[in-house]
């Protein structure tokens, strides 16, 4: 935007909020700067329409349930799925990988506050043994796909406006964990104003507006801005393995999930585990008027949640757990600024730090304003043939979220351990274990000795002297 800042003044005046400027004569150059900065990047006219559309109109009752169905998905192996089209499609999926069509994607824009951690979430250490961060087990991973298909894979990664600088600066100093820069793009997603019940913009300070990340569905338009999908589209790059930055279980590189992808012609694929209970705090893949969606675990009531089927199965048992597959063509036509057609806004009642009418800082007891933020999956009603595979919770999915108890480093640390001790057990190794599976002895697994059980059973067999698995053992 190259309007005066007078120009800029009387537009926010004319969509009433000529507040934010309130204190302007008694900013120094550098404020004015910081303000001036906040307000370019506000769209007026699209906080128009979601302060008229979405403000007033939140779940449960914004949400329609009307001829809601479980969505269908292609059951795993282990659990009675058929073998040879699982092949087939690791096969489409290794072939892609070695024609260098796959890029990785990690949404990583959140700190480690609610783990008692000062810094951005990536750089938090996740490993039994070694305490690697969660970037570092990232880039292990693929490096040891660049290594089986050789091939380099880009990986891009998605920070916010307080972790941007910070989180390149780990990389920096770790060399980029073995990685080479060039394959690594750092861009942060967009923000969005706060605003009071109103629709009246906050001010986080006299000189800065109250803005919030929109959303990891907000990394859409994020690929597009930043330039990433124009870069991945002169690579050759056709899917994008999409994930979060706090789960150090996940799969970053799957063949098969990327061969059932790329075999559909999918605008979007995701994952989905089995509910391991019905209130389960995930939300539910669902079919809807022919369209795939996913419905909020607060949005869908307890008795839907419960229903069951013929066979005493939950009905809507598809979990989803932000891991997909997406097209380029499909990032580039959701979240290129001329699309038809954009993801929703939802919005967030929240405690938001503000000030007063005389600039004085306010932090509310009680929420006081609506954050505005968009969901990844919301783009899955206007992907062309979605598909849903089945995933392994113990393979796949352990995120680090809280401190302590569930979904924790101290529970995730133990299903990483649980899941080297089945490799190894699978590879002919006698590793006492309890009840869970998890054995007397802490022990770690790079990703570059072994990152599935197939690998591992090769590597370990092929190794002259097998070591001894005890306390501290890392094998690398």
């Amino acid at each position: 935007m190259k309007e005066s800042i007078e120009s800029i003044k009387e537009l926010f005046e004319k969509a009433g909020q000529g507040h934010v400027f309130q204190h302007w004569s008694q900013l120094n150059e550098a404020e004015r700067s910081r303000l001036k900065e906040d307000v370019r990047s506000i769209d007026l006219v699209e906080l128009r329409d979601l302060v008229d559309h979405v403000m007033g109109t939140e779940h449960p009752e914004g949400v329609s349930l009307e001829g809601l169905e479980p969505a269908p998905f292609i059951a795993h192996p282990a659990n009675g799925g058929n073998e040879s089209l699982w092949e087939e499609a690791r096969e489409i999926g290794e072939e892609a990988l070695r024609a260098g069509k796959v890029a990785a994607f990690t949404v990583a824009g959140g700190q480690g506050t609610r783990l008692g951690y000062d810094g951005p979430k990536g750089t938090f250490p996740v490993t039994p043994v070694s305490e690697k961060t969660l970037f570092e087990v990232f880039a292990a991973k693929i490096r040891a796909a660049e290594i089986r298909y050789e091939v380099r894979i880009p990986w891009l990664i998605m920070t916010s406006t307080l972790n941007h600088e910070a989180t390149r600066e780990a990389f920096e100093k770790a060399g980029f964990f073995g990685l080479n820069r060039e394959q690594v793009m750092f861009f942060s997603q967009g923000r969005m104003p706060a605003v009071d019940f109103e629709g009246k913009i906050l001010m986080e300070s006299p000189f800065s507006v109250a803005m919030t990340p929109d959303g990891h569905g907000g990394s859409l338009r994020a690929l597009v801005r930043s330039g990433a999908i124009e870069k991945m589209k002169a690579l050759g790059i056709e899917a994008i393995s999409y994930f979060q930055v706090d789960n150090p279980l996940v799969q970053v590189i799957d063949p098969a999930f990327i061969g059932f992808h790329l075999e559909s012609e999918s605008g979007m694929s995701s994952k989905m585990i089995p509910k391991a209970y019905a209130g389960e705090k995930v939300g539910h893949f669902c079919v809807q008027e022919d369209h795939m969606c996913v419905v909020e675990y607060s949005d869908m009531p307890m008795s839907m949640q419960e229903e069951q089927d013929d066979a005493g199965n939950l009905r809507f048992i598809a979990g989803s757990i932000a891991i997909h597959i997406l097209d380029v063509d499909f990032v580039e036509e959701l979240g290129g600024s001329s699309s038809e057609v954009a993801l929703p806004f939802h919005r967030a009642v929240k405690k938001i730090k503000t000030i007063d009418s005389q600039g004085n800082p306010v932090s509310p007891v009680e929420p006081n304003g609506v954050k505005f933020e968009m969901f990844v999956f919301d783009a899955l009603p206007f992907a062309r043939n979605p598909v849903v595979i089945e995933t392994l919770r113990e393979d796949d999915f352990s995120p680090v979220k809280n401190a302590t108890g569930v979904d924790s480093a101290d529970s995730s640390k133990a299903d990483q351990i649980r899941q080297w001790t089945r490799w190894l057990k699978a590879a002919g190794v006698n590793l006492e274990t309890d009840e869970t599976g998890l054995p007397d002895v802490v022990f770690e697994v790079s990703p570059l000795f072994a990152d599935s059980e197939s690998a591992f059973s090769k590597r370990w067999l092929a190794l002259p002297e097998k070591p001894t698995i005890t306390e501290g053992t890392i094998l690398l």
